[in-house]
């Protein structure tokens, strides 16, 4: 494997240029609205790598994880779904348009082999799998959202690629046709085609494939159709952001809210799930689903941790939650009318 080529490329002058130009853009980064550092006030990295060596019960399923089996190449055409596919990866199919989101189909959340692998029962659907896709949306750069060996195989049946600025340039290095690509700034929106429109919308996380950090942009998506209302969140921590692109945008039909592979030690990349619910209700979601979990450990709370207790807070807070199992097809009409099983509670 030549992990200099899955590396990626750093934004040329060309690009770094115009990046300077951006009210977001100083020092040669990238930078969030809110001041955000990695870790907690006190915390330090030295500290919380001794801690990871602690055995925590749970971190990974002790039996594979169930998935279903949807043929996605055969959706009738007026179906309008969505389907996921465990951590971040999941397929919209939407008034006769197909997206997909942050694959990673490779059983792997890491450049070294088998160091993040994906939980058994979690990777059963790969590249050959998905249909032509006429739009690929990244949203942002990390080993767990923009996997090489996924995105190099998907590389014929994708029509464009939406990411943030500076993403782009990984897939010129990879041999993408640039006219594939479109890579935008928060707040900048595309007309896809007749009644489709993306906006890319603020999170507060960072970038970077190994140690160069911020160099690229992450974003979420507001994402527009003739008759649908997405938040496609990328990894976030709690922001005003999100009460902003709710006033902006809102209200939404479906909110695909990052939750898991956090921790109370750095709160400000990735939400808690108790904080999940403010954010939704700050997006004026009228329902949502949880990702970022169930296929890789990338965190020290037990795997289920983030669906049992989101859904909980959910439940409290009368705020609606859809909550399918990999490969289920959830449908876009019909949110509001299904009551979904808590599938992980026989495997705790």
């Amino acid at each position: 494997m030549n992990l200099k080529k899955q590396m990626g490329q750093f934004p040329n002058e060309k690009r770094k240029a115009y990046f300077s130009s951006l009210p977001n853009y100083s020092n040669g980064k990238f930078q969030n609205i809110l001041p955000t550092p990695a870790l907690l006030e006190g915390e330090s990295m030295t500290k919380l790598l001794f801690q990871t060596l602690c055995k925590v019960e749970n971190v990974s399923p002790k039996s594979p994880l169930p998935f279903m089996i949807t043929d996605l190449k055969n959706l009738k055409p007026e179906e309008n779904v969505l389907v996921w596919f465990g951590h971040s990866s999941y397929f919209i199919q939407v008034d006769g348009k197909k997206f997909l989101v942050d694959p990673v189909f490779s059983g792997n959340a890491s450049p070294m082999p088998g160091s993040i692998k994906a939980f058994p029962g979690s990777d059963h659907y790969k590249p050959e799998d998905m249909p032509d896709i006429d739009f690929l949306l990244i949203s942002h750069d990390h080993w767990d959202h923009l996997d090489y060996l996924t995105v190099q195989v998907l590389k014929d049946k994708v029509g464009k690629i939406i990411c943030g600025l500076g993403t782009g340039q990984h897939f010129e290095y990879w041999g993408w046709e640039t006219g594939k690509i479109i890579e935008k700034n928060w707040w900048e929106s595309i007309d896809l085609t007749d009644g489709f429109r993306i906006t890319l919308t603020p999170a507060r996380h960072f970038s970077g494939r190994l140690l160069n950090r911020n160099i690229s942009l992450w974003t979420s998506f507001v994402l527009q159709t003739p008759s649908k209302k997405l938040f496609l969140g990328g990894d976030s921590g709690y922001g005003n952001h999100f009460s902003e692109i709710g006033e902006k945008y809102g209200p939404f039909d479906l909110a695909v809210m990052e939750c898991g592979q956090y921790n109370e030690k750095w709160p400000y990349i990735h939400s808690l799930p108790v904080q999940i619910i403010k954010e939704v209700q700050e997006l004026k979601a009228k329902n949502f689903i949880p990702v970022h979990n169930s296929k890789f450990k990338l965190a020290q709370h037990p795997w289920y941790e983030p669906l049992e207790l989101v859904s909980e807070y959910a439940e409290e807070n009368k705020v609606p939650i859809t909550l399918p199992l990999i490969g289920e097809k959830a449908d876009l009409d019909q949110l509001e009318k299904v009551t979904w099983k808590k599938w992980w509670e026989e495997f705790i």
